[in-house]
């Protein structure tokens, strides 16, 4: 007889997997959302090759820009954050796998009672009964719609999102650093130039004042000398200022208080790594902030199959044990054991639309997930392809200005070689100057503009977390 009600609970029992093939949660599937005109280019490679995949420990040849990159990847604040974002994410990862285990609990009570004499135990017990017992509760429940392997993928998906955030952070501060680095190059180059001027400038006009006092200038060519002077000289604390802002903004990133920065020369940059773009495709897999985003499709995926399996009944099977006595001197005799063992196949039924109402929220975070998914798509793709537009534009700049700077030159010297021959007029003279220093300000800026555009792309191409 003990025999076949233990066969009854087994049968009862394993009816709710017969189900499990019809409820099961899904797996799930990545959605169709790469094209393979995510970017566009008209000059560089598109192909299986990518920038990308290369270190930047090869990609950036300054020693002193590599020191600074380990410095910050090390020392970041943001960086730092993202580690203990990851370190919580783990957490939950790990009680996502100890959801299959069972719970157990383990407890000590003193049950006092003050029986009435009329009641069904006063006649029995004199007045009142203290009842001591040490009880353990083993408690497990059935995996069978997927709920618990759902809540344990949405787990392992939220951590391998931290460690994609993670490297998204990784990847824009070296970009950062790296930018920042080449602005300041650029300046120290505006800063020197502009110094060369100041100094030129200044011997101008003393010239200026001399060819005055011989007859050959009036006053207006003086002051028209020394107001070009002037303008350098405001230009000068201009370019001081915003190195020592910039300085301050590098030392942050470095995880450090405001300090002057050492550094290299703008002409020793050299990008010699080859700019292949690799297929659009190769973004999924490159771009950190995109795995991040997919892996929150993930999480919500999963997610919704938990709210999916909530309206399928649970199974539960328990068990309970322990001592129990009136007197605590026999607490622990082999008389004081008891056991209960119990299997529960709980339906809800009405829970105030609750289930209903977080199924549905599922299904629209679902949703929000994918079109944030395809929205980070669309933004690397935009992202890579600005890059490669600047790239082309900064380097046929490059080329045009170095001509019209050449030109500016050539123009301020012969303009010099006229007003000493007599045959311009000093404001000429000054007009190609200004030109002159603008063009080769602007040469200079070009410069930084090309690096600043391959750097552009090695991070629009998901590089530096390798």
């Amino acid at each position: 007889m003990k025999t076949n009600r233990i066969y009854t609970f087994l049968i009862l029992a394993a009816v709710p997997f017969l189900l499990v093939s019809c409820f099961a949660a899904k797996d799930y599937e990545r959605p169709d959302v790469v094209t393979q005109d995510a970017y566009r280019t008209d000059r560089l490679p598109q192909d299986s090759l990518n920038m990308a995949e290369v270190s930047w420990r090869e990609m950036f040849t300054d020693p002193l820009l590599t020191s600074y990159i380990e410095q910050g990847l090390q020392n970041n604040i943001d960086i730092r954050i993202a580690i203990q974002q990851m370190l919580a994410a783990e957490a939950y990862v790990k009680q996502g796998k100890a959801g299959y285990l069972p719970t157990l609990d383990v407890g000590a009570n003193v049950n006092y009672q003050n029986l009435s004499e009329n009641g069904q135990f006063g006649s029995v017990f004199d007045g009142s009964i203290t009842q001591f017992d040490v009880t353990g509760n083993l408690s497990w429940e059935a995996d069978i719609w997927g709920k618990i392997r759902s809540n344990e993928r949405a787990f392992q998906a939220s951590y391998l999102q931290s460690v994609a955030a993670h490297k998204a952070v990784k990847t824009r501060l070296i970009s950062n650093i790296a930018t920042t680095y080449y602005q300041l190059l650029m300046l120290d180059e505006q800063r020197r130039i502009t110094e060369e001027t100041i100094e030129n400038r200044t011997k101008s006009l003393e010239t200026t004042k001399a060819l005055k006092d011989a007859g050959n200038l009036t006053e207006v060519g003086v002051q028209q000398t020394e107001a070009q002077l002037y303008t350098a000289q405001a230009l000068l604390i201009d370019i001081k200022n915003e190195i020592r802002l910039l300085e301050n903004s590098f030392s942050i990133l470095l995880g450090e208080g405001p300090h002057e920065i050492e550094r290299g020369q703008l002409e020793d940059q050299k990008i010699t790594t080859g700019l292949n773009t690799g297929v659009p495709a190769q973004l999924l897999r490159n771009r950190p902030d995109v795995m991040a985003a997919e892996y929150n499709l993930v999480n919500a995926f999963e997610l919704t199959n938990v709210a999916r399996s909530n309206f399928y009944p649970s199974l539960r099977l328990s068990a309970s044990g322990g001592f129990q006595s009136l007197e605590l001197k026999d607490l622990f005799d082999v008389n004081s054991l008891f056991a209960n063992l119990a299997g529960s196949l709980a339906e809800p039924i009405l829970q105030g639309r609750r289930i209903r109402t977080e199924y549905e929220v599922s299904q629209a975070r679902q949703q929000e997930a994918l079109l944030n998914f395809r929205l980070a798509l669309l933004t690397a793709g935009k992202e890579v392809s600005d890059a490669l537009y600047n790239y082309e534009a900064s380097t046929e700049k490059i080329e045009v200005q170095s001509k019209e700077f050449e030109a500016y030159s050539k123009a301020s010297d012969y303009s010099q070689e006229l007003l000493n021959s007599g045959y311009a007029n000093y404001l000429e003279v000054l007009t190609a100057r200004e030109n002159a220093l603008t063009s080769r300000l602007g040469l200079i800026n070009a410069e930084f503009n090309r690096l600043k555009s391959i750097v552009a792309l090695y991070e629009a191409l998901g590089g530096g977390w390798q």
